[in-house]
This record gives structure tokens, sequence and C-alpha cells, in this order.
């Protein structure tokens, strides 16, 4: 009986992930050349190879605006509040869902939760507009009429976005981040709950002593990865969502969206680079050291 060599046999493994790799190399590994852009003064009547050099200018937007203060707080305190809310709403609706024994409506409700997050931002910015909207919208004059109070111009007040913001951003993820969970949680032996249940233990205390516990490698790698994209800001939600109206601005203009403004009426290539080159190295800067944390903490359960 001949035996195949060890790579005879990775041979359909390395196949199957072909695509992926190919797709990572593509997407995200290539484009790294690109990095030079961010020191460049570019001008389009030359190649990018010939263009000047411009060092560190193109960072200096960024913090010499009278608004970068703004759109940094409004970056890192908005993903803050994502990265929090979106694992509790997550790990509930995970908790609840593996507690549903009818598989027939687990698999329903799996879908039902994971429709918004296939919605484009497009999409999502005209139903919260059906909701919003001063003059037909549901809120004013199906709740706040008929209670005899004066309609909102949801449109013209920022107080209000930050509580908006945050409502459609877990809506729209705590449902794919739940199926996370729940692959997790399903994972788990059944003897731990069995023996748990035979001790007198109730569901809460099943849940704290034995689910959480033990999906928490999971939890942290979802939390680090959250960590490393927490000065970037998801563009459709902030330009989107809020229909680009300036008197919004104030809670509501983020590092991406006032790069893009500032790419639209600048033209500035290299300025745009220098912003994403800035969000990327801090981003990366921060998983090593929520992950250094974590290694302090609990070294089994560090993403490296």
């Amino acid at each position: 009986m001949q035996i195949k060599s060890p790579t005879k046999r990775m041979l359909p493994l390395w196949l199957m992930v072909l695509p992926g790799i190919l797709y990572l190399l593509v997407n995200n590994y290539i484009p790294m050349i690109g990095v030079f852009i961010a020191f460049k003064k570019v001008h389009y009547s030359k190649p990018l190879w010939l263009n000047e050099w411009a060092g560190w200018d193109n960072f200096q937007f960024l913090f010499a605006s009278p608004d970068a203060y703004i759109i940094v707080r409004n970056t890192l305190l908005y993903n803050a509040a994502f990265i929090i809310l979106n694992l509790i709403f997550a790990l509930f609706i995970a908790v609840m869902l593996n507690e549903l024994k009818n598989k027939l409506m687990k698999k329903a409700y799996q879908s039902i939760l994971l429709l918004p997050f296939l919605l484009s931002f497009g999409v999502v910015g005209y139903l919260v507009f059906a909701f919003l909207s001063a003059e037909h919208g549901f809120i004013n004059t199906n709740i706040l009429q008929p209670l005899g109070m004066e309609p909102i111009e949801w449109y013209m007040n920022p107080d209000y976005w930050p509580y908006i913001l945050v409502v459609v951003q877990s809506w729209k993820t705590a449902g794919y981040l739940s199926v996370i969970y729940l692959a997790a949680i399903v994972g788990i032996n059944s003897e731990y709950y069995e023996a748990a249940r035979m001790d007198g233990a109730n569901k809460w205390t099943q849940i704290m002593k034995i689910t959480i516990p033990l999906i928490k490698p999971v939890i942290i790698i979802m939390t680090l990865l959250a960590i490393g994209r927490i000065f970037y800001a998801d563009f459709g939600l902030f330009y989107q969502v809020p229909m680009n109206t300036g008197r919004l601005l104030p809670t509501t203009n983020v590092i991406d969206t006032y790069v893009y403004r500032a790419l639209i009426q600048t033209g500035d290539v290299g300025m745009s680079a220098a912003a994403g080159l800035f969000q990327s190295v801090l981003g990366f800067t921060l998983v090593l050291l929520a992950n250094y944390t974590v290694r302090k903490i609990d070294k089994e359960n560090a993403l490296f």
C-alpha cells in the first residue's frame, strides 16, 4: 500500500484556502505598496514615483485642523460604545437562541437577526429617514403627535444623534456577532450543563460559570479585532444615515467622513493616504497593547 506524502495529503486543503489567500493578497497586501503615497505630493500629470516627497506635510492636515479634537473624539467614543454594546447585545442574543429548542424557529430567528447586517447603509439611511422625517416620519406622525407632543426636527438637532447612531449600529451588527458567539456556544460539551443541573445550578449560574468562561477566547478575539479598528469609522453609518446634514457635524463627523469631505474639496490623494496610514498604525499599536494586557492577565487566551 502506497502512503501519500504529507504534501499530497495537504494538497486538497491548500486548494480550498487558495481563493481566500489570493483575495487577501490582492485586496490587502498588494495595495500596501501605495503606502509611500502618504509621503508624496501627488500630481496627476506625473507617474507616482516621480512626484516630490512631502515628508510629514500630508499628516499635518489632521492635527492642524480646528476640528481635529472633535473628529478624533467622536471616532474613539463611538467605537468604544459600539464595542461594549455589541458585545452585550450579541452575547444576550446568542444565549437566548441557544436556549431555543425548536430548530426551525432558531434558524428563522438567526436569518431575521442577520438580515440587517446584509443591508447596505444606503438602504438603512432611508429606513432611518422614514422613522425620523420631520413631516412624514413614523415617530413624529404616529407617536409624538397622537400624544399631543410637538414634532421633533431630528435632522436639525445634533444632540439626538449619538443615541440614534448607536442604536442603528447595534441593530445592524449585533445579529451578525451573535451568530459567531452562538457557533462557539453550540460547541460547548453538554455534559458541563448536565453536571451543573445535577448540582442545582440555575440558568443564570450556568451562563455565568460555564457559557461565558468557555467562549471567552472567542470574545477576546472579536474584541481585539474591534479594537484594531477603533480609529476607523463606518463611513456609511456616519455619512449616509445622517444624510450628510451639515447641522449634525458636531456629533456625526468622524475621521473617515472628514477625510472624504477634504478629499472631495482638495483632491489631495496624499492627504487621504496619510490619514489611512495614521489610522492603521494607531489601530495596530492598540491591538498590540490590548493583546499584551490580555497576556498579562490570562496568557492562554491571548491572541498571540
